[in-house]
């Protein structure tokens, strides 16, 4: 029996242009040359590994070799040549890997056989594997051959790595660019190759193993037969996932409510749970960046098609993302992409992953409750727990993490005292529960800052007080200085073409020259309010609209005076200057 047996890669290899999947734009365009006689005498067939370029290849030699092709340019299969070309006994199609055989003689041998006509079929076909292989000499042997070949020969020449060709061989050839197979495509393949088999594949199994193969059809077969040997054909998602060495969804759904309820404990667990499983610490951070980059796609609708998870998780990772806020996954993103970036140089690289997961148990507040101006006196103060973010960017600026020593010491209390500042409600935040209790679930009435800093201020203190419109712009003037002397100089130079106005009693309006410059103010909103609230002293609102500058508001250039309109000038101011120039009889040089 084992000598019978074919992996599926082979056994399942494209006979025709419509079992090709995934190229439909190439095996339609060579279908159209067939039927319309015009056929190039040679052919580039270039792309990633394991996308059907030899299949193509081959394919395209048995077609137009055979005897009475299909209406739709398809190889009958019933000719004395498609057998031939089945049996492998067919003396018109020559394969050569050229990273075997890459020297001068071996292509001056191939150009010799190129003078003798076919003894059966049309057309002799040449098909050179992995070309870029062959030598500097061996490519300038070939240009002539390849450039004028005689009626009968086609050459078909593929390749992953088309830059390597010299561009001499290029110009001779029609190039078609192979393109990775999308997951779906891949997916609907397995399943029917899955149903011929026997097998019980979930879509979910047939969908990671979609992702692992990276758009390569053959390596996606490949894990097909290994996974049904270990499953006994039934392949599930738990089983594919244990099998592939990855930490299913669930893994990180868990270890995400951990985060979210700032559960350090529950999470450094969750991480001890997947080393023991034998699971490197690199991929659990490679799966937490995956993702929340999943959740962050989740959030805009415009980006729900780059989401490629399986079917049923999909409600999943919408409803989580709904619980996180974008200013959480992006900050989120940060920490996982530098821990990443550190990870080969770590020492200890248990720790540094635990001290990632800690970094982002406290993401949560301190985006919520951050401030770029503190001075350095405070700055001290602060726990090392949570590593500084990189600079703002345009769209969302992930708050700088800094974690307040007074937070982690003591807990406060669930209602704040009546002379509770706003700033000291705005940084309080719960411990981390106890690992063995339940995750902690976060409300949105609990992540919304303003109702957090509204409930602190109060009704009767938002009304002893009105923003002014100078006041506002006295300390929008402050707000920008903080910018400028925290070293965050592109927030500065954006900021410093906005102004201020006031909408009495509470309103601030942020007046842009263009969106690009709007898209700061919104960004920086939370911060606008804390900073504004805390200078004057009541609870603000923000908001920003975009007004083009107009002309007369623009400054006026310097205007350029010729000599003599100077000399004018200057006579209006000193007349002297005048009679001096008429009683000497002078000239303005021009």
């Amino acid at each position: 029996m084992s000598e019978n047996y074919l992996v599926s890669a082979r056994k399942y290899r494209p006979q025709t242009f419509d079992t090709v999947v995934g190229q439909s734009h190439i095996t339609t365009t060579l279908k159209n040359a067939i039927l319309h006689q015009q056929l190039a005498h040679a052919f580039l067939f270039c792309g990633p590994r394991g996308v059907g370029k030899t299949s193509c290849a081959r394919i395209l030699a048995k077609t137009i070799n055979c005897e009475h092709p299909t209406a739709d340019m398809e190889a009958c299969g019933e000719c004395s040549s498609c057998k031939g070309f089945k049996n492998n006994n067919l003396f018109n199609v020559f394969e050569l890997d050229a990273a075997s055989n890459n020297s001068v003689d071996d292509i001056r041998e191939l150009t010799n056989q190129v003078r003798f006509v076919p003894q059966q079929g049309r057309y002799k076909v040449y098909i050179i594997d992995e070309v870029h292989m062959l030598s500097a000499a061996a490519f300038n042997a070939f240009l002539k051959t390849l450039e004028e070949p005689p009626p009968y020969a086609i050459f078909i020449l593929a390749t992953t790595e088309k830059h390597k060709i010299l561009p001499t061989i290029l110009s001779r050839c029609q190039i078609f660019d192979f393109k990775r197979i999308t997951t779906r495509d891949i997916v609907l393949h397995l399943q029917g190759i899955a149903q011929k088999e026997g097998m019980k594949a979930d879509e979910a199994a047939l969908h990671v193993i979609a992702q692992k193969s990276e758009g390569c059809m053959r390596d996606a077969l490949s894990m097909l037969d290994r996974i049904s040997g270990f499953t006994d054909g039934v392949l599930t998602y738990s089983s594919t996932m244990e099998h592939l060495n990855l930490l299913d969804a669930d893994f990180y759904f868990g270890l995400t409510d951990h985060l979210l309820s700032q559960d350090v404990g529950g999470a450094l667990l969750k991480l001890d749970l997947a080393l023991e499983k034998g699971f490197e610490g690199d991929t659990v951070v490679s799966g937490m960046a995956e993702h929340f980059r999943n959740l962050l796609l989740c959030r805009d609708d415009r980006m729900a098609k780059l989401l490629d998870v399986p079917s049923e998780h999909k409600r999943l990772y919408y409803e989580k993302a709904n619980q996180s806020p974008p200013s959480f996954l992006i900050s989120c993103l940060n920490v996982i992409n530098d821990c990443e970036l550190e990870y080969k140089n770590a020492r200890n690289k248990r720790l540094h992953v635990e001290m990632c997961l800690i970094r982002l148990c406290y993401v949560l507040q301190v985006t919520t409750s951050s401030n770029p101006f503190e001075t350095e006196g405070e700055k001290k103060k602060d726990s090392p727990l949570i590593a500084a973010q990189p600079a703002p960017q345009p769209v969302a600026r992930p708050a700088t993490p800094q974690v307040s020593q007074a937070v982690v010491a003591a807990k406060p209390s669930m209602a704040p005292a009546a002379n509770t500042s706003t700033a000291a409600v705005a940084t309080a935040s719960p411990l981390p529960r106890d690992p063995t209790a339940a995750p902690r679930r976060l409300s949105k009435s609990m992540l919304d800052m303003d109702q957090l800093l509204n409930n602190a201020s109060g009704p009767a203190k938002q009304a002893d007080k009105i923003l002014t419109g100078e006041e506002a712009k006295q300390i929008f003037e402050q707000f920008k200085l903080g910018l400028h002397q925290s070293g965050q100089s592109i927030n500065f130079a954006q900021f410093s073409m906005m102004r201020v106005e006031a909408a009495p009693p509470d309103e601030v309006k942020i007046i842009c020259p263009s969106e690009f410059n709007e898209n700061y103010a919104k960004a920086e909103r939370t911060v606008l309010i804390d900073f504004f609230t805390k200078a004057a002293g009541i609870r603000v609102r923000i908001t920003s609209n975009v007004v083009p500058e107009e002309a007369e508001n623009m400054p006026q250039l310097p205007v350029v005076l010729s000599r003599t309109e100077v000399f004018e000038a200057m006579v209006r101011i000193n007349p002297n200057l005048g009679r001096l120039k008429d009683a000497l009889n002078l000239q303005i040089e021009y």
